[in-house]
């Protein structure tokens, strides 16, 4: 976008998208936050979405604004300019109609801009606008196979083959936001690459296992690891620094039967996306955990396998009560991302800096909100509930399938009745789950028969309708084949109310506690899977892989 920061900030004051005061509050922080800008601040704090901060600046240049997101290319229409002249002119053709072509940019005041893409096109050329992260995820999406892209730099011989396949390779992971790399050997002496994807994982490219010997050099050197060690597991991390680019790597290498396993979780700066509004939430659930960490002290707690998103959830509302005037304090395993204005300190085993060891030294910095990567021992569960019962925000993690389970679980580790029940504000149980890619996405009517046939009873009765409209991704360019592109979580949460604290002082089982929630209005994973299956936002199937109906 050529559109400067003051002038955006005009823009959107002058057609009342913000207020005086929004722009004196984003000025304010952007003064006091280091590497955040005014746009990070708006987007953010949910003052405006990225659609409406399109269409402000569309209007600025007299401009339709166009999603992209939700109206990908096809491939013939993308095709129709050489990928050189997109790259270079900063367009992606958008749709045809039967008398124009809408062609998108986010420089839209670059001259001769028209008549440069009209050259490629019998039809009349309409300008839209786009924001420019769109046109990267498009420019991104529809690009070179990998596996040619690696052939290429082998074929050129050039003397640092391992240092521009590891480039390559970490490039494609962060253009479709994948969390981890795995480089595995195989028997044909071959290495596959795959990557997780939206919590799948992918082949996308072989290697020659002769070429992986120097990248596996590479990476470890890279990571400050041992170069002669390879018969036992080894742990290191990477900053990858580009440009304006950092991603920080975790580092994990194992031996395996056909040599070396390198696993490289990636640690990347979504931070935009880690919104109240962007995890997928109900409006209930979402008032639920704003209301609950606007309180000035008690406990919230995410409950939930590793990779299900906790963190993600926790760093939202972080982000959401994070002010000056706030002391927020973190002690995490790892750290993963970085947050402004907050003191994160990482846990050191090897000296001693535990979850335990270091919440003790946390109450003593005078903190208003606590949150602690995860409850694991009695140790940390006893220290957590006192600081929440002593006039702090507690935030946490904890280990376990559903959020009723949360509370016996707990009341297992020897935590008091009632300390559970005076600290506890809400319990949150989640899953992610993959969402239907919106290019390829398309809708079907079944029967509620063949829904129970398929799927079972349980499932069926989530369905009040003889006949279901439901939607599934057929597959394409954008996503990969797979029909899904992205993800987003299914909740659970437990508000822990006066008729919850009852139930919590004697000992009570899973059961009773689901059974109070569901009275107040609590809905379990799977039914929040199935509503966002009826807005047409995933599959059965995907919901019914990672969670299942409630039984009891």
């Amino acid at each position: 976008m050529k559109i400067s920061e003051e002038g955006l900030k005009q823009i959107l004051l002058g057609e009342s998208y913000i207020s005086e005061e929004d722009l004196s509050n984003a000025e304010q922080f952007v003064s006091e936050h280091e590497n955040t800008s005014f746009v990070d601040y708006i987007l953010n704090k949910e003052i405006l979405t990225d659609d409406l901060l399109g269409q402000a600046v569309a209007e600025s240049f007299s401009m339709s604004y166009f999603d992209l997101n939700d109206n990908p290319p096809s491939n013939e229409l993308f095709e129709s300019i050489p990928r050189e002249k997109i790259e270079n002119l900063r367009v992606v053709p958008a749709l045809e109609t039967e008398d124009r072509i809408k062609v998108a940019t986010d420089k839209p005041d670059r001259l001769g801009l028209k008549q440069k893409v009209q050259e490629y096109f019998e039809k009349e050329v309409l300008l839209v606008y786009s924001l420019g992260k769109e046109i990267d995820e498009i420019l991104n999406s529809y690009g070179e196979n990998l596996e040619d892209i690696i052939q290429e730099i082998i074929s050129e011989k050039s003397t640092d083959i391992a240092a521009e396949i590891h480039r390559v390779v970490l490039d494609r992971a962060l253009e479709r936001r994948a969390s981890d790399i795995h480089y595995e050997p195989r028997q044909n002496d071959r290495v596959a690459i795959r990557m997780r994807i939206d919590g799948v994982l992918h082949k996308v490219a072989e290697i020659p296992e002769k070429y992986y010997k120097n990248l596996l050099n590479y990476i470890k050197i890279t990571a400050n690891l041992r170069i002669d060690e390879r018969q036992r597991p080894q742990d290191g991390s990477i900053r990858h620094k580009d440009g304006d680019k950092e991603v920080d790597m975790r580092v994990s290498i194992a031996p395996v039967m056909e040599g070396e396993k390198v696993v490289l979780r990636l640690l990347a700066e979504y931070m935009r996306d880690f919104t109240i509004n962007g995890l997928g939430l109900s409006e209930r659930n979402k008032r639920l955990l704003k209301e609950s960490g606007d309180k000035p002290f008690g406990m919230i707690l995410v409950s939930g396998p590793t990779g299900s998103g906790k963190t993600t959830t926790l760093y939202s509302l972080v982000k959401l009560i994070n002010e000056v005037d706030v002391n927020i304090t973190t002690i995490e395993d790892p750290v993963e991302y970085r947050i402004d204005n907050v003191n994160q300190i990482q846990v050191k085993p090897d000296l001693g800096l535990t979850f335990a060891t270091g919440l003790r030294t946390i109450v003593r910095q005078d903190p208003d909100t606590i949150l602690v990567g995860e409850i694991r021992d009695e140790e940390t569960s006893e220290i957590a509930v006192n600081s929440a019962l002593t006039g702090h925000l507690m935030l946490s993690t904890f280990h376990a399938n559903d959020a009723a389970t949360t509370i016996p679980r707990l009341l297992d580790m020897n935590v008091e009745p009632y300390l559970l029940a005076s600290t506890l504000e809400v319990i949150i149980a989640q899953r992610l789950i993959r969402k239907i890619c919106k290019k390829c996405r398309h809708s079907t009517t079944v029967a509620k028969e063949d829904i129970k046939k398929e799927h079972g009873e349980l499932v069926a009765s989530h369905f009040e309708e003889e006949k279901v409209t439901i939607y599934e991704g057929k597959g394409c360019n954008l996503c990969d084949q797979t029909g899904y592109n992205g993800r987003v979580g299914v909740f659970e949460f437990v508000n822990v109310t006066p008729e919850v604290e009852d139930i919590i002082l004697n000992n009570p089982s899973k059961k009773e506690i689901w059974k109070q929630a569901e009275e107040q209005g609590a809905k379990s994973m799977f039914s929040d899977g199935i509503r966002k299956v009826k807005n047409g936002i995933t599959t059965i199937e995907e919901v019914a892989r990672v969670t299942s109906p409630n039984e009891y």
